[in-house]
């Protein structure tokens, strides 16, 4: 019952979703209505015509002409009206899953990062992409016949019953065989189709994490893993598709069975009325063919009701993405141009809330200092500037920037205060000079050049094929991880917030160009409130406040020279970083 409940809940959705196509639907069923009427009147002129021909030298041609020519138009005009309910379902369908998936995306941009941690990346796109092409193909062959196929049900009962009623009852009776039995398989296959979309899902992550790490795979001689993980779960899928596959297509040859039965059971009972002289061998024919048309219908969409299950499966994903609730609403105060005043009072925040991580943390950041964050992995380091950044929001306590919470003004305008540089590097699949100008579409070509050059990267740029418009793939493509990372860096330099975090910046870049960078980042940062996170102790030596975290806490903080002489963690680190390089 409650699966029932769950796809009659999708169906409404999609019935929504489909519904802002009114006019050209309306036009579809007016269409559907002329060509089902049109082929319903060539079973009835076929039959005219046979009783025109009573027998040898009995041929009435003028009457057959006139038949035949009215059969011709018919023919005709079902075939345009065809036509023209294919290119309007076909629009439906298209500007339908256009729409939905651009919903999807666009809720995308505003789930909270928590959503897109937990789950495989994989998985989401096969929501946005799979899952909504088999909800569109679902979807057409469902304007595809269900239209036509009604019509053309309800149109041949009234010819039927018009012809002769007794032979209508006997299709009528006979009919509900084949609709128990679609109705039976539908219900058994729903979950195969549910079990065969997750499947999927699973596959397209897996794919996708291999396209990323082709290259550690390699390194560690790991492929045969990945091939062995991915042929168990490929297996999976298959059987899952199998299974679902085999079930469903049941559907067709259980229904044509009955279908001929109920054909064959008319025919009889026919004939026996036409010998008997209650009705003519030509409406014999016509309610044969009637008869035919009335269960045709019954078969297509049986067929299109096991294609509806695997459709409303991948709908119920899709719309499970769209109604996930996306970050908390913003409100509309903007943030001022912040002097960069950042203070993190009483903060506590954990991912999941029995493993607290960040506990009672007090930060004050004044304006124009340099604030570096130092400590051993999973201590804190990244989640504060995440939560600085209103990637998460606080659990406990609260962030300000210049006196006012971060949770008083919008995101957008919280994000666009910051300059950030990662670790890890993205950029886009385009030009170099589209990545630099990423943040300042409008910037001149001389901002973008001193921006690269700022960052010691004009030079490596001027020596690629078409320099600044060389086309690069999909997160730097062929470039070297460190020329990837002075791209990000000049990315910033050319659109200067007032406050910079810099997270393992220069980690990629050789010692001789991080000697550089690191001029270029003390000009950036000058009058900047900036966050550095590093392990490399060394780069962050001239730092006005370094910040020791150990389990959520900060430990210890000072400058560098103050902080050596507590020989505290610190010291002990910087230590061991120092005997290391020795």
């Amino acid at each position: 019952m409650k699966q029932n409940d769950q796809n009659r809940a999708v169906l409404r959705k999609v019935l929504r979703e489909v519904g802002r196509q009114r006019g050209p639907i309306l036009l579809s069923l007016l269409l559907a209505l002329i060509q089902a009427g049109l082929q319903l009147t060539i079973p009835l002129l076929t039959g005219q015509a046979v009783d025109l021909i009573v027998g040898p030298a009995q041929v009435d041609f003028a009457g057959l002409t006139r038949v035949l020519t009215l059969l011709a138009l018919a023919a005709a005009g079902a075939a345009l009206a065809q036509y023209g309910l294919g290119v309007l379902n076909n629009r439906v369908t298209c500007e339908t899953v256009r729409d939905l998936r651009a919903r999807a995306f666009e809720k995308l941009q505003r789930l909270p990062l928590a959503y897109l941690d937990a789950r495989p990346h994989g998985e989401t796109i096969s929501r946005v992409m799979s899952d909504v092409d088999t909800f569109a193909d679902g979807l057409l062959l469902g304007f595809s016949q269900l239209f036509t196929g009604v019509v053309t049900i309800v149109g041949t009962l009234i010819f039927m019953f018009s012809v002769d009623p007794a032979v209508a009852l006997i299709v009528v009776v006979l009919t509900p065989v084949s609709l128990l039995t679609a109705s039976f398989i539908a219900r058994r296959t729903h979950d195969m189709f549910a079990a065969q979309s997750a499947a999927r899902a699973v596959q397209t992550g897996q794919i996708d994490e291999m396209v990323e790490g082709s290259q550690v795979a390699a390194v560690f001689g790991a492929t045969d893993v990945w091939q062995e993980r991915f042929d168990r779960q490929n297996e999976a899928l298959r059987s899952a598709s199998l299974q679902a596959i085999f079930f469903s297509s049941l559907t067709n040859p259980v229904t044509r069975f009955v279908n001929a039965l109920v054909y064959a059971g008319a025919g009889v009972f026919g004939a026996l009325r036409a010998v008997r002289g209650l009705m003519t061998v030509g409406q014999l024919t016509s309610f044969l063919s009637y008869a035919n048309q009335y269960t045709k219908p019954f078969n297509e969409i049986s067929g299109v009701v096991t294609e509806l299950q695997n459709a409303l499966v991948c709908a119920g994903r899709v719309f499970e993405l769209i109604e996930t609730p996306a970050e908390a609403a913003d409100v509309s105060a903007e943030l001022p141009t912040p002097e960069g005043l950042i203070r993190a009072q009483d903060v506590s925040f954990s991912y999941v809330p029995e493993k607290p991580l960040i506990e009672h943390l007090n930060v004050v950041a004044r304006p124009g200092q340099r604030v570096a964050i130092v400590g051993p992995t999973g201590c804190g380091k990244t989640t504060l500037i995440n939560l600085l950044m209103r990637f998460y929001d606080v659990n406990g306590g609260g962030i300000s920037v210049d006196g006012t919470d971060i949770r008083r003004v919008t995101r957008h305008s919280l994000r666009r205060a910051y300059g950030m540089v990662l670790q890890d590097t993205w950029l886009r699949a385009g030009t170099i000079r589209e990545n630099i100008c990423f943040g300042r579409p409008e910037a001149t070509e001389e901002e973008m050049v001193a921006a690269a050059k700022a960052a010691r990267a004009d030079s490596f740029i001027r020596r690629l094929p078409n320099g600044y418009d060389t086309v690069i793939g999909e997160d730097g493509g062929s470039l070297s991880q460190g020329q990837k990372q002075l791209l990000c860096i000049a990315r910033v330099m050319l659109d200067l917030p007032p406050m910079l975090i810099l997270d393992e910046a220069t980690s990629s870049i050789d010692t001789r160009t991080e000697l550089k960078v690191q001029a270029a980042f003390a000009q950036m940062m000058e009058g900047r409130t900036s966050f550095i996170v590093a392990h490399r102790l060394s780069t962050i030596r001239s730092a006005d406040l370094i910040l020791v975290m150990r389990d959520g806490h900060v430990i210890e903080q000072g400058a560098h020279d103050e902080l050596l002489r507590q020989r505290g963690f610190y010291y002990t680190l910087y230590r061991s970083q120092y005997a290391q390089a020795a």
